[in-house]
């Protein structure tokens, strides 16, 4: 049976852990032609190689994807070696978790580099690709953080409610030339950074117990069900949808 990305390039940032990681080797095995972005220190050579190993065509190219420059020379690389660009999921991402009159300027400028102008970066120098390819498919990596906020999260929550309205702009701007771009939105996730996050609030009394999990969504989400709706995005099957923001946290954000 053909996969969901047969004959498509697929560029992934944050590609090498967590939902990052379960994207790349889903879009891989959908057929698609996967090049991972992430830091020098990640586990993207490990990965590409890994998965080159089982027959799928994966390549790493590193980079700080909030560094013009850098990324840049990651999207050459990777279209230089896999072809044009046709999808991009926009996932790199971090937290900041701590009170907001303890934050400082310079963490208000790491995570909006991360989280936001990262997104930025990898778009603008994708487009053109997807652009001469005749269209494509943008997904960004959202949270129920940019409309629940959290106490303890002010600069994460912000940072989120940008990646939403981003996604949405993309969209809006772009429908005429056959590119779409969504936001998917998970919950809690069972992934080191989602672990760490709820770490960090219990520290500071903020209640994401078991308990409080279960209520609030059933459980902690994994990281492929993360990875399967940002697949439905990118793939043809969501050939009509476009500018939405599909929430992955079983109810809530409904609730």
């Amino acid at each position: 049976m053909a996969g969901r990305l047969d004959g498509k390039v697929a560029l992934i940032s944050g590609g090498a852990g967590g939902c990052g990681l379960a994207a790349t080797e889903l879009f891989a095995r959908e057929g698609a032609a996967v090049g991972i972005v992430d830091l020098p220190h990640s586990q993207g050579a490990a990965v590409a190689a890994r998965l080159r190993e089982e027959g799928m065509k994966v390549a790493f190219a590193p980079a700080d994807v909030s560094d013009e420059l850098q990324v840049k020379q990651a999207v050459d690389a990777i279209s230089g070696e896999l072809g044009p660009i046709t999808v991009l999921f926009n996932h790199a991402g971090t937290i900041i978790i701590r009170p907001f009159l303890e934050t400082s300027v310079e963490d208000w400028d790491r995570l909006m580099a991360i989280n936001v102008r990262s997104m930025f970066l990898m778009t603008r120098a994708v487009l053109p690709h997807m652009i001469k390819a005749g269209g494509g498919s943008i997904v960004c990596t959202s949270s129920i953080s940019a409309v629940a906020a959290t106490p303890m999260e002010v600069l994460y929550d912000t940072t989120k409610g940008a990646c939403h309205m981003f996604a949405r702009a993309i969209a809006v701007e772009f429908r005429d030339r056959n590119i779409r771009c969504n936001a998917v939105c998970p919950g809690f996730i069972k992934t080191p950074h989602g672990q760490k996050e709820v770490e960090e609030l219990t520290r500071y009394g903020v209640d994401v117990s078991d308990a409080a999990i279960a209520a609030q969504q059933g459980r902690m989400c994994r990281p492929d069900e993360v990875a399967k709706a940002a697949l439905y995005l990118a793939s043809d099957d969501a050939s009509f949808v476009s500018g939405t923001h599909l929430f992955v946290d079983n109810c809530f954000t409904a609730m």
